[in-house]
């Protein structure tokens, strides 16, 4: 695997659990796509440093269970706006 492709990897875990951020919050900064970051986590990262990605993997665990949470406070933020 490419030297540059393990430090983003590495760097991509760290800005997750630092950050408690997002796959797309991550993908955005990175300016990478969210299956790039899926698999920097979950698969390369599993090779280069599988403590680092339980951390991260955690994380997105935890966004993803909450996901539907936010989707619904956004739709809420946008009518109060609209109607309010």
């Amino acid at each position: 695997m490419k030297d540059y492709i393990e430090e983003r990897a590495v760097e991509i875990a760290n800005y997750i659990i630092e950050n408690n951020a997002t796959v797309r919050q991550t993908a955005k900064r990175f300016r990478i796509s969210k299956s790039t970051v899926h698999k920097d986590v979950t698969e390369r990262l599993l090779q280069i440093n599988p403590s680092l990605a339980r951390e991260a993997r955690k994380v997105l665990d935890t966004n993803k269970s909450e996901r539907h949470i936010r989707g619904g406070m956004a739709t809420r933020e946008k009518y109060l706006h609209q109607h309010g």
